[in-house]
């Protein structure tokens, strides 16, 4: 059920086997919280669905240097798609599915998302300042049923450094982990049921990534009889993130310079301890400001597979 792992190249580049595809589930949110600061007017929402407690772990802390010409201002996870934050984006993806309880490993630029968070009403609402009294009030504000914990690891601190400082937060439980810079419209429930019935301490979400280019289909007589549309890379799967963890995996990192896709991953493969989740459907990663553009006119098109809420 596993297989090698590419050290040398970026995090996705990992090599793995077959697994099942259950159908997507699609979850309504739950009730909105309140805010004491503020004369809030809220809007009723339905309960979130039952399933068991579970919290996503959110890598919200790299540089993002392949695109600078946004993660320069911001960090990249706050890189807006649709008008909110990439990070939103996932985290709504977790919500669907049941999952509202998140801790961020931020880094560079942490204090950003601290803010968005600590401001939240604010941003997703229209407010009224009453200057007289120095007072706002937030019209039909939009609470999310979430619960938030940010953890400011450190911005040189690798990701498997970043992900072993978030032990205090986990409570020795099962949690899911993913990337702040990608989406997708994968199936979480499926993946946490995938990962129970496999048994191993790891589970991990592999992906068939988009090609860059359109393909052309050329008959023997050198005739061009067909274009397709940017099909799917090299058939290869790689890691596409969406992890589902339990707890003894942290003792396969040593420490802040550890990188979670090097040897905690290697070595989880070669004790057997490493599943495969294959997912076929949607998965974009944003790691340059192209695919930025790709997502925001999927976003603008009303055409984002990843919007399952």
């Amino acid at each position: 059920m596993y297989g090698y792992i590419a050290y040398k190249t970026t995090r996705h580049r990992v090599m793995l086997t077959h697994a099942p595809l259950p159908e997507p589930v699609h979850a309504p949110e739950g009730p909105p919280a309140t805010a004491s600061r503020f004369v809030v007017w809220t809007q009723p929402a339905s309960p979130a669905p039952e399933v068991p407690t579970m919290k996503a772990v959110i890598f919200a802390g790299g540089l993002g240097t392949r695109i600078s010409e946004e993660s320069t201002v911001r960090p990249k996870p706050m890189i807006e798609i649709g008008g909110r934050p990439i990070l939103w984006h996932i985290m709504k993806t977790y919500a669907s599915h049941g999952i509202t309880d998140f801790v961020v490993l931020c880094g560079y630029k942490q204090y950003m998302i601290k803010e968005y968070f600590a401001n939240y009403f604010l941003h997703m609402s229209d407010v009224t300042f009453d200057m007289r009294t120095n007072t706002p009030r937030i019209h039909h504000a939009h609470a999310e049923p979430w619960c938030v914990t940010l953890v400011d690891t450190g911005e040189d601190t690798m990701t498997g450094g970043r992900l072993k400082r978030a032990r205090q937060y986990l409570e020795g439980e099962t949690f899911c982990l993913t990337y702040g810079d990608g989406v997708g419209n994968v199936n979480i429930r499926a993946t946490i049921d995938f990962h129970r019935r496999e048994g191993k301490l790891a589970t991990m979400t592999v992906v068939q990534p988009p090609g860059r280019f359109g393909a052309v289909a050329i008959d023997e007589g050198h005739g061009v009889r067909s274009f397709q549309e940017k099909p799917n890379g090299d058939g290869a799967w790689i890691n596409g993130g969406f992890f589902v963890l339990e707890p003894d995996v942290l003792d396969y990192i040593d420490g802040d310079t550890t990188t979670w896709e090097a040897e905690p991953l290697r070595n989880l493969a070669r004790d057997g301890q490493l599943s495969a989740y294959r997912h076929a459907g949607f998965w974009q990663p944003m790691d340059t400001l192209r695919d930025k553009h790709v997502l925001e006119e999927m976003w603008r098109e009303r055409q984002a597979p990843w919007k399952v809420w």
